[in-house]
């Protein structure tokens, strides 16, 4: 009986290894890969410039004493809004003040003495055409008013320098803006000249217009320079926290690029009427060069980097195939195809990640994309 039983499982196991060797020569079949797909578009992009900038003051002024003297008023609260040539703080100037009165009398007193001396001056002048009188008279009443002449010039030079010493007594804002605060009040004595932080009354900001500074790659020197020699490199600035752009103009690049980070300071200028630009402030700062057209564009999700560079997937039916490309710049979320992918050709987005050359697809809507609060731009 057990001679009987060996001619089945040697047949048995001929099936089974028969079943075998036909599972390893048939090609498996992979289900398709879910893909999202999209069509390279032409379009216009912006050419721009994306960095964070803080705001800083066009002009900046510590406000300190040229003479020695008390604190007598200071006309404004702290942190006021002045305009240019307001009256700020008033020194003790009775001193000085006596001292161009006491001029002005001299001044007085010598031309009262001139007046006598020209008329010194006719009379010999009469004397001397009737031979009643030497010539010398006349000589001497000349000179006497012409040495009155120069000390009435000296007592107006005197003058006109007190006048301006006296203007150092009354201090006012040298630009337009916001003061800080007051380090000395009425009763304090202030130095001529004192150049520790002691000496500084108080500091005024340049509100209105202002600036945004923001480091500038060196690369992009040659488009910036061009785009302000042309129609003008727009800017917009966003202070970190709030959502609103702010519109302004490329106004400054700074005459040398940092040697050792290769980077170059440009500044923006807003005219900050709302006072929307604090200095000090930290802003995320958009600079439009130009606006190209026709340029063929992919979204950015569809491009893959490999060993031999850049490449994307595009759709045929229900496979696709790998297109090498060479990619220019990217902005808004788009890349520009320079060479490899027509207009109108089909590029996968979403799952290009998971493709290979010659792949099964199947397509599927996009992903929607979460609900984000909108900004102003």
């Amino acid at each position: 009986m057990k001679l009987n039983c060996i001619p089945w499982v040697a047949t048995g196991l001929a099936a089974i290894l028969s079943s075998v060797a036909a599972a390893q020569e048939a090609p498996v079949r992979r289900p398709p890969i879910s893909v999202t797909v999209t069509q390279a578009a032409v379009s216009s992009l912006p050419y721009e410039i994306e960095a964070i900038g803080s705001v800083q003051s066009i002009a900046s002024i510590q406000l300190r004493s040229r003479v020695d003297a008390q604190v007598d008023t200071i006309a404004v609260g702290d942190g006021a809004t002045v305009k240019q040539g307001d009256v700020l703080v008033k020194l003790d100037s009775r001193q000085v003040t006596a001292q161009l009165r006491q001029a002005q009398a001299q001044l007085a007193r010598d031309q009262a003495q001139l007046e006598q001396n020209m008329r010194d001056v006719a009379r010999y002048t009469e004397l001397v055409e009737k031979k009643s009188t030497p010539i010398l008279n006349l000589d001497n009443a000349k000179t006497a008013s012409l040495s009155t002449k120069a000390q009435i010039a000296g007592d107006e030079a005197a003058i006109e320098n007190l006048k301006v010493q006296l203007s150092y007594y009354t201090l006012t804002a040298p630009v337009s803006g916001k003061v800080g605060t007051f380090a000395l009040r009425p009763g304090n004595m202030v130095r001529a000249n004192d150049n520790t932080p002691t000496g500084v009354i108080v500091t005024i900001n340049q509100i209105s217009p202002i600036y945004v500074a923001l480091s500038v790659p060196q690369r992009y020197l040659p488009d910036l320079r061009l785009a302000m020699k042309g129609t003008g490199a727009t800017a917009a600035a966003k202070p970190q926290g709030q959502s609103a752009w702010i519109e302004g103009k490329m106004a400054v690049l700074d005459n040398t690029i940092d040697p050792a980070t290769g980077m170059l300071v440009a500044r923006a200028e807003f005219a900050n009427k709302d006072e929307a630009l604090w200095p000090g402030q930290l802003c995320d700062v958009r600079v439009r060069l130009r606006v190209d057209d026709n340029l063929t564009t992919v979204p950015r999700e569809s491009v893959q980097v490999g060993q031999k560079g850049n490449y994307v997937f595009v759709a045929d039916g229900d496979k696709v195939s790998l297109r090498p490309i060479k990619a220019g710049r990217e902005q808004g979320g788009r890349t520009v195809v320079l060479e490899g992918v027509k207009p109108g050709e089909t590029i996968v987005v979403e799952g290009a990640n998971l493709l290979r050359d010659g792949a099964n697809i199947a397509v599927r809507p996009p992903t929607p994309k979460p609900e984000t609060k909108a900004s102003a731009s």
